[in-house]
């Protein structure tokens, strides 16, 4: 047995830490003396401890570090909190650097240029709209989501696009010349850019994109659109986002695209019809086989693994099926009021997140 102390000057922790961490539940002592309070260790919570130790030093939360300790034995689900929370120290750089361009501009408004131009591969340019176009809203109430944002960043360029009842998000690389800058691109412009990059195939690869205060434009091969970017503040994506990769999803079944869509609209496919805001939609079941793959439910079949269900809007799954633009995806299915999440297997910065739909 060790002691408290000895946990500590092994592990990297404080005695506090320590502490702090069995009150938590997270690292509780093998033996808590009756009498003293003493706290004593095993060796065997040494590694364990040490793993709290790293975490803590990178800010991980704390009820992740609960998560990582209670897997430590499985690397895949501990590799994919590591993974969550590296995106969110990087969105967060990313967010400070956006600020203080902005806070130098107010200081100076001459230190950093207000343009910021870019070079973008053409048919990654393209992939990316098309990855992200379907959730385009189209409430004439919300003329905030009636385009795309371009979240540009030195490292690349993150395509969003929502309605509410669901997200796309795609990302494409880029060769940067001016400040971190966010602009939505209105839909017109974007279908407008999309039909460019089809134009003049094999003469250039490359697409340009500038953006100003008051304009935003893009050429390929010669030839330019341009509009002014919508005049809103974008909904914060990214704290959806993060509450998507804050811990493993429960499922993560591989989905054949072109078998599941011949499932979805198949004659006689069950579907479930819901009304919302005098809007009828049909709905579609989705639930596990003994196997754990996916199947199309009936509206009252819960025979599934663990009854795993879900509903979806058909529309909006086959609109993401389609974007997916893949022979395989992966559905990510956490139970029947969480969000799905329909990723490529091969490109983690692509994927859509729909609503679900209460049953």
């Amino acid at each position: 047995m060790r002691s408290i102390g000895e946990l500590a000057r092994a592990s990297g922790l404080t005695v506090s830490a320590l502490r702090f961490y069995d009150r938590s539940g997270v690292l509780v002592p093998a033996l808590v003396d009756p009498i003293t309070g003493y706290r004593w260790y095993t060796d065997d919570q040494v590694a364990p401890a040490r793993l709290v130790a790293g975490l803590r030093r990178v800010g991980m939360p704390l009820a992740e570090i609960a998560a990582a300790v209670r897997h430590r034995s499985e690397p895949a689900v501990v590799g994919r909190l590591l993974d969550a929370h590296l995106r969110r120290l990087e969105d967060g750089l990313a967010d400070a650097r956006r600020e203080l361009s902005r806070i130098r501009t107010l200081i100076d408004p001459e230190e950093i240029p207000m343009t910021t131009r870019l070079v973008l591969h053409r048919a990654e340019l393209a992939a990316a709209i098309d990855a992200v176009r379907f959730a385009v809203g189209t409430d004439p109430e919300l003329p905030v989501l009636a385009g795309v944002l371009l979240d540009v960043e030195p490292d690349g360029v993150r395509l969003v696009a929502t309605d509410r009842h669901r997200l796309a998000v795609a990302r494409t690389g880029s060769k940067m010349a001016g400040p971190p800058v966010r602009v939505i691109a209105p839909v017109g412009f974007v279908d407008e850019v999309r039909a460019l990059l089809d134009t003049g195939a094999g003469i250039t690869p490359e697409a340009h994109v500038t953006v100003r205060p008051d304009g935003i434009e893009a050429s390929v091969a010669g030839r330019a659109v341009q509009a002014t970017p919508l005049p809103y503040n974008f909904p914060d994506y990214r704290r959806l986002l993060r509450g998507q990769v804050t811990a493993a999803p429960t499922h993560r079944v591989p989905v054949d695209v072109v078998a599941l869509r011949t499932a979805l609209i198949a004659e006689g496919a069950p579907v479930v019809v819901k009304e919302h805001d005098g809007v009828r939609a049909e709905v579609s079941v989705l639930g596990l086989d003994q196997r754990g793959g996916l199947r199309v439910l009936a509206a009252d079949d819960a025979t599934g693994r663990e009854a795993v269900r879900i509903g979806v809007n058909r529309e909006y799954l086959l609109d993401a099926l389609d974007a997916g633009d893949r022979g395989q995806l992966v559905l990510e299915l956490d139970g029947p009021i969480a969000p799905l999440a329909v990723r490529r297997p091969d490109d983690e910065h692509a994927f859509s997140i729909l609503m679900p739909v209460r049953l």
